[in-house]
């Protein structure tokens, strides 16, 4: 039978104390000298028991001051709402906290659409399209990711083949795609859940395989032709997600 790593047993014991309320939220706990005498273990094998439980989000290190009970953070609301959208409603919801106020992008042009965002764009593979790379930021800090895909047999040669560029820059798909007169009538997504990729983590500022909401969305004009797709990531442990939906009245 294969021992249990003593790093492994020290952080299982440390885990149960601190899940128990052993130290309070935001507590500090005691030298890693006292731990290590505690555990009958060197300082290494305490190092990396403290670095496992800092890497599940259980602890914080603090340079010259030690290590602490991590305080969770508070996990804000985001509010999809085509209902609102269509109502023309741009005040900020009440409800809403931590709402992305900027972003950084990056477009490329002339990009052969893989064979799974062909089949979502219903084009041929290798059809060329533009990618755009966002990352969208609240208070400075990121709070969402999104690849966008659009053909450029719909964009190329007009004022909006770039998303962030020209005269209808940052006004968001379905304004820019009416301007060359195709009217988004359809939005179509797809939520599933996902673990954080490592260039996906360290953009977002969490750990490698922390939980992440994966969401596929399609925009379709009112022939139903998909005009743009994207995947958009958001750190589960920081935004809940909440669909609102309008009510047809008699």
């Amino acid at each position: 039978m294969t021992r249990e790593a003593p790093y492994l047993a020290v952080a299982g014991v440390l885990r149960a104390r601190i899940l128990a309320g052993e130290w309070e939220v935001g507590g500090r706990l005691p030298s890693r000298a006292r731990f290590a005498e505690e555990f009958g273990v060197g300082r290494n094998v305490l190092q990396r028991a403290m670095d496992r439980l800092i890497s599940e989000g259980l602890l914080e290190g603090r340079a010259g001051s030690g290590t602490y009970v991590r305080v969770p953070p508070e996990r804000l609301r985001l509010i999809r709402s085509r209902h609102r959208e269509r109502r023309g409603v741009c005040r900020p919801d009440p409800r809403e906290r931590g709402r992305a106020d900027a972003w950084d992008a990056h477009s490329q042009v002339r990009v052969p659409a893989p064979e799974a965002i062909a089949e979502r764009l219903a084009v041929g593979p290798g059809e060329l399209c533009v990618t755009t790379y966002y990352e969208f930021l609240a208070e400075g800090h990121p709070v969402q990711l999104s690849e966008s895909w659009e053909p450029m047999a719909i964009t190329g040669g007009t004022p909006i083949v770039l998303p962030e560029m020209g005269p209808l820059a940052g006004k968001g798909v379905v304004e820019r795609m009416r301007s060359i007169g195709v009217v988004v009538e359809t939005v179509a997504e797809v939520p599933r859940p996902a673990r954080a990729t490592p260039a996906q983590a360290n953009l977002l500022g969490i750990g490698v395989g922390d939980l992440v909401l994966r969401i596929e969305r399609t925009l379709y004009d009112t022939d139903g032709r998909p005009v743009e797709t994207a995947d958009m990531v958001i750190p589960d442990a920081r935004r809940e997600v909440v669909y609102e939906f309008g009510v047809d009245r008699p």
